[in-house]
């Protein structure tokens, strides 16, 4: 797996993102690593590429499973306040045409869940950094299902798929990874742009307009998924024609006859 290195040192044609990488073989979490990469003074766009977690963690606590044959990699970013909101839309967005460029027709889940067919393909996890209430750093987790079969493994078999499966062939891990970095730096560069990433973000949303359950740390809800306000917040319809603004939680489509 050292050729992804060898790989991307010689085709990436990025300003910063993965300008500095750090492979490791096995590793308990990428997360990890890039946090204490950050701790000591590495620079915004440094990179971490594992070829597999032991620890792999998702968002709201759970596992995320990291076997090899997947990208595990971990963005360090040192973004200004005003874009820290952006990032989920930024991190779906950069894997979204990823899949796309190789031909595979993919959905976003709110907020960054990437799901080919249903079937989710991609986790990502972003954590911050902080200090005297400021955001030092982030750290922008994201992990792509590749070349393995994910119903080999029980525990995502009913709900994950691979890119390897969706193609019927495998591809280099490397060459992914050079789409990804290219396209999360173009987004990111173009975080003054608001309006433009959050509509492209929602126009690729299999979320908005069908009906959701949304389960969050202290209620559940349903309702209509009506639109992502400026701060990328799911806002939620419900049936007495209230609306809550959902900043996190986990969200499941109820087949209603309104899904895409």
């Amino acid at each position: 797996m050292h050729d992804i290195v060898d790989y991307l040192e010689k085709n990436l044609t990025t300003s910063f993102i993965g300008r500095k990488l750090r492979y490791l073989a096995v590793t308990s979490s990428t997360q990890d690593v890039a946090k204490d990469m950050a701790d000591h003074g590495a620079p915004d766009g440094a990179a971490v590429i594992a070829g597999m977690q032991q620890s792999g963690r998702g968002r709201l606590g759970r596992s995320w499973l990291s076997p090899e044959g997947g990208l595990a990699t971990s963005i360090i970013l040192r973004p200004v306040m005003s874009v820290v909101p952006l990032l989920p839309a930024i991190s779906a967005l950069a894997v979204f045409r990823t899949v796309k460029a190789l031909g595979i027709n993919a959905e976003i889940k709110w907020p960054n869940d990437v799901l080919i067919g249903g079937r989710k393909v991609c986790g990502i996890l972003i954590e911050h950094g902080l200090a005297d209430g400021a955001v030092r750093y982030s750290i922008m987790g994201i992990g792509i299902n590749i070349n393995f079969d994910t119903s080999l493994y029980p525990d995502i078999a009913g709900f994950a798929t691979s890119l390897s499966v969706e193609l019927g062939h495998e591809l280099p891990v490397g060459r992914v990874a050079l789409r990804l970095y290219t396209e999360l730096e173009s987004l990111y560069l173009r975080s003054n742009e608001p309006d433009a990433i959050l509509t492209e973000w929602a126009a690729h949303m299999i979320t908005i307009g069908n009906r959701v359950r949304v389960k969050s740390a202290n209620r559940d809800m349903e309702g209509i998924a009506e639109d992502i306000n400026a701060s990328g917040h799911l806002l939620l319809r419900q049936d007495d024609g209230s609306v809550q603004e959902i900043v996190a939680g986990d969200i499941s489509l109820i087949d209603d006859g309104r899904k895409k």
